[in-house]
């Protein structure tokens, strides 16, 4: 059975009322089942869900455009954000401090290394953009800045 042969019998399989279904052809084999969520079904016979109402988000075009041209100091790698050396410490910085190039501004945890994050630039700390103790992806704005 093809890749696609086997996603268009995933659909079909979500789209049913089954609960269990097993398909053998030749050597190959396979068996599709749904967990319910009640206790009050069995295995064989689950609900389908009924169909959710789209959500409508509306963005503030304006805010985007304001927000992209803001310079920012970016996460180089994925792990976690720490403001400070250890909790209870005081900060490395503060939004509206000036900071030099190569001053620390923040620690990311990653595999159990604390890796210091310094600033690129000459520069402002206009806003925190990560909370302390937040994962953060590589390449993701943690400081948002104002060069000088």
């Amino acid at each position: 059975m093809k890749t696609e042969e086997i996603k268009e019998l995933m659909k079909y399989f979500e789209s049913t009322g089954i609960g269990r279904m097993r398909l053998k052809e030749g050597d190959f084999e396979i068996e599709l089942r749904k967990t319910c969520e009640s206790n009050d079904a069995t295995p064989e016979v689950c609900p389908t869900p009924a169909p959710q109402p789209p959500i409508n988000v509306v963005v503030n075009s304006e805010q985007n455009k304001q927000q992209s041209s803001k310079d920012t100091i970016n996460s180089p790698m994925v792990g976690t954000f720490y403001i400070a050396p250890s909790p209870g410490e005081a900060p490395f910085v503060k939004v509206g401090q000036t900071v030099r190039k190569g001053d620390v501004v923040g620690i990311i945890e990653a595999m159990k290394i604390m890796n210091e994050i310094e600033a690129e630039f000459d520069c402002r700390i206009s806003n925190i953009l990560v909370a302390d103790g937040q994962p953060v992806e590589f390449g993701m704005a943690i400081i948002e800045v104002e060069k000088l």
